[in-house]
């Protein structure tokens, strides 16, 4: 009986020995993992504590052998602690920078893969785990705030650009109808920068918009170019009708003969040049500037015809006066003989007829100093 008890005890024995080898193999390979939990540790001990203590020195190895592995986790334990409260200061600093982000619809998306990596980062104590996320939650909360400031805000200028483009398109329809293209043209030139300035209405919003105004400026376009084409076609007719006018000019211009009829018909020339209008910019300076050289030409050679004739009369009109002036220089010479030669006389009859014959002289006299006061006048002037 008594022997039969001892074979009990020792399998017994045996089979808590083997229990306690399995828990520290099992404690083994949990310390070879990196995913270690204190529940789990917690739970190994107790299970080591359910097995019977028999009160042997191999028992006694076996309990320092598992200690020893425990105690390695708890080395381990500070060092995960140590590395996740560094994690999560990074993720606060992260957190924090990102609140000053200005393009904050990609930092959105970050600041979600942050929280990802939080949820990741392990615990480094239950305190110090609730301290740090008050500050990493403070951080998104910061975050938050501003991009729904940001979002309100960015609402209120899609309302304010749709609002403003909605117009647009009211003031470009208006414009496109326009019976002076070029006019509308500008319009719609200023119209298309305005569009521009007014920001984006929203994604919601923006195609839509962009549909109708475009469709509007196309539809516009297509009139402008065949008003255009009919434009340019009456430019080349009326540059073909400056050139005959050039060449008109250029004629005359080379004749070198300055009459009226040639100074009629280079004004005429220049009303007619007036009365074909524009030709296009690239060739109406150009063909201004041959015309006008024409131009110039004959009338500056017709001042210069002009200041010749000029000369020649002056020259005529200044020995016509020296002629009258002789003349009357003569004339009172002879009146002076003539008056005093009237006492010498002894009839009536004849001092009379002297005396006639004076009168007429003065008259005479008169006249030719009223010619030459003429003359002086007229060369003043």
């Amino acid at each position: 009986m008594y022997n039969e008890y001892e074979n009990i005890e020792v399998n017994d024995y045996d089979e808590d020995i083997k229990k306690k080898e399995e828990l520290i193999k099992e404690a083994e390979e949990m310390m070879a993992s990196e995913n270690v939990s204190l529940n789990a540790v917690s739970n190994l001990r107790k299970k080591w504590k359910r097995i019977h203590y028999w009160e042997s020195a191999f028992e006694d190895q076996l309990a320092d052998k598992f200690e020893d592995i425990l105690d390695s986790f708890y080395g381990k334990q500070k060092e995960y602690q140590k590395q996740a409260k560094e994690a999560k200061e990074e993720l606060i600093k992260e957190a924090k920078e990102l609140s000053e982000s200005k393009n904050l619809n990609k930092a959105n998306e970050t600041m979600k893969e942050l929280m990802a990596k939080w949820k990741n980062s392990g615990s480094c104590g239950k305190e110090m785990d609730d301290a740090l996320w008050e500050e990493f939650n403070a951080a998104r909360q910061t975050f938050f705030d501003k991009r729904h400031a940001y979002w309100t805000d960015m609402q209120n200028r899609f309302e304010t650009a749709k609002k403003t483009k909605e117009e647009l398109i009211v003031k470009a329809s208006e414009y496109a109808q326009m019976e002076d293209v070029a006019k509308a043209n500008n319009l719609l030139r200023d119209v298309m920068e305005q569009w521009k300035a007014a920001g984006s209405a929203g994604r919601d919003a923006e195609d839509e918009l962009w549909d109708k105004f475009n469709a509007i400026r196309q539809q516009f376009f297509t009139r402008r170019d065949e008003f255009f084409k009919e434009v340019h076609k009456q430019q080349d007719e009326k540059y073909e009708s400056k050139k005959e006018l050039i060449e008109k000019a250029s004629e005359i211009a080379d004749l070198k003969e300055y009459t009226k009829q040639h100074t009629e018909e280079m004004k005429n020339l220049n009303a007619k040049w007036k009365e074909i209008g524009f030709c296009g910019k690239e060739r109406d300076d150009a063909v201004w500037e041959e015309f006008r050289s024409h131009m110039d030409r004959y009338f500056n050679g017709l001042s210069q015809f002009n200041e010749e004739r000029h000369e020649q009369w002056k020259m005529r009109m200044q020995d016509a006066k020296a002629r009258k002036q002789d003349l009357l220089a003569n004339q009172k010479r002879q009146l002076k003989r003539m008056e005093d030669g009237l006492v010498r006389l002894l009839s009536e009859r004849e001092i009379k007829e002297e005396e006639e014959r004076i009168e007429d002289k003065k008259k005479f006299i008169a006249e030719l100093e009223n010619q030459i006061a003429d003359i002086e006048k007229q060369l003043n002037d």
